[in-house]
């Protein structure tokens, strides 16, 4: 049975359409009911059943489902099917048009009292906003999202919650990305709402916030969990994405090969279903996993393949965080110049606010590059920038290796003092995963 409206609602509705067909409560509550009580109905004052309803339906000539909730029949139906035409549109890194397509549903959602449509129309304005770096966007869109599903089980505010958590860690907040994963995840295992689909959304999540501020032992957990949740998610989706996350966990353990495999499971998924943005970020991944073993020439071809593909569909902030691993590979490759070229490109569309973490590790190659030419003083005005966009974000383990090279920099320019301070506060960092940085793991599910 469709959702009803309130009594005086509907009771208006009742007088509205009637009063367009020129009958008289007579007319209308004939030869079933009485005009009182049609006027009562009409003014709200009597909760009236489903037969009744139906038969005043009949005698308007409208649906029952138009009568009880103001939508035309199927009207729902439509919106849906409207609502996933976006999503597919999303998926295929068209942002602009996804983005206008979740709004037309937004606006008839809204009108038509929608609630769970209005919600999956902001999740998908969300990840436009994601796509394109407009972080701001991104969280007022999710936080919108979560307000709408207020009432509603906590599986179901995952989805908003995890792209939350998104967008701070993507601006660089990794504190408070991690204790949003980690308290949703608590809640959800303490509570016993063990769904699969959520477990695996949260546990993919959190794997990136975790590598990035040094807790490795934490990000490893989470891939197992995420691991051995995959085959119980109906969500092929989000299963490769889960075997693109793990594979960070997988690269830093040095199981390359298990890593590989993972990204070509992830790879193949995404074929499957389409997803052009994903297969991209499979691609990156695949360029970090050879630069970490340093198969520099393939690193190359992969980063610049998916550097390629993002700037096609428009992903501003994904394609300039691609491009300063590049850079990393290009470097690495003895094409300095390039390497610097590309960086001084996107250090524009990065900042503290806006892919903090990329944009310190861009100071820090450009430090690295100058260096190199024997500008020390242009190296430590780098350094000195990543350091404070890495203190801000609390990215513990890049800290350590940062302060090490501004150590030695020091050092070789005969400011000894300055180096002992430099390699103290990157030992001092080297404590901070797992202890003061973050608090208790949270609970697990039983799998």
């Amino acid at each position: 049975m469709a959702e009803r409206d309130d009594p005086e609602v509907i009771g208006r509705r009742v007088q509205r359409l009637r009063a367009e067909r020129g009958l008289t409560q007579r007319q209308l509550a004939e030869p079933v009911y009485t005009p009182a009580y049609v006027s009562t109905l009409e003014a709200g004052r009597v909760r009236a059943s489903e037969s009744a309803l139906r038969h005043i339906a009949e005698r308007l000539g409208v649906e029952y489902e138009e009568l009880v909730t103001g939508r035309p029949a199927g009207f729902a139906t439509e919106v849906r099917l409207r609502l996933t035409g976006a999503q597919r549109t999303l998926a295929t890194g068209a942002t602009e048009a996804a983005a206008q397509g979740f709004a037309v549903v937004l606006a008839e959602a809204e009108e038509h009292g929608l609630v769970a449509e209005e919600a999956d129309a902001l999740l998908g304005l969300g990840e436009c906003a994601l796509e394109n770096g407009d972080l701001e966007a991104a969280r007022s869109r999710f936080e919108q999202a979560e307000q709408r599903l207020g009432d509603a089980p906590l599986p179901s505010r995952v989805p908003a919650l995890r792209g939350r958590a998104v967008a701070h860690y993507l601006a660089g907040e990794l504190r408070y990305s991690c204790y949003l994963f980690e308290s949703t995840l608590d809640e959800l295992n303490r509570s016993g709402m063990h769904d699969p689909d959520a477990l695996l959304l949260l546990y993919t999540g959190v794997i990136g916030p975790y590598m990035d501020m040094g807790a490795h032992a934490r990000a490893a957990q989470a891939a197992e969990l995420a691991l051995a949740l995959a085959p119980r998610s109906g969500d092929p989706a989000l299963v490769a994405r889960m075997h693109r996350s793990v594979a960070r966990t997988m690269i830093a353990e040095g199981r390359i090969a298990e890593a590989d495999a993972s990204l070509a499971k992830a790879s193949e998924l995404y074929r499957q279903l389409q997803i052009r943005t994903e297969l991209a970020n499979c691609h990156w991944m695949r360029g970090y996993l050879y630069a970490q073993n340093g198969e520099y020439e393939r690193a190359e071809e992969e980063l610049r393949e998916a550097r390629r593909m993002l700037s096609a569909k428009r992903a501003a902030l994904y394609t300039s965080q691609v491009a300063v691993e590049l850079a990393d590979v290009l470097h690495r490759r003895e094409k300095s110049d390039e390497a610097a070229d590309l960086l001084r490109e996107v250090l524009s569309d990065l900042s503290p606010e806006r892919g903090a973490l990329h944009s310190a590790a861009a100071h820090r190659l450009l430090g690295i590059i100058a260096e190199d030419a024997r500008d020390t003083e242009v190296a430590e005005e780098h350094y000195v920038r990543a350091l404070s966009l890495l203190e801000r974000a609390g990215a513990a383990g890049d800290l350590a290796d940062l302060c090490r090279l501004l150590g030695d920099l020091f050092r070789r320019t005969g400011r000894v003092e300055a180096a002992l301070d430099a390699y103290r506060t990157g030992l001092g960092h080297r404590t901070t995963p797992g202890t003061t940085t973050l608090g208790p793991a949270p609970a697990q599910p039983p799998l």
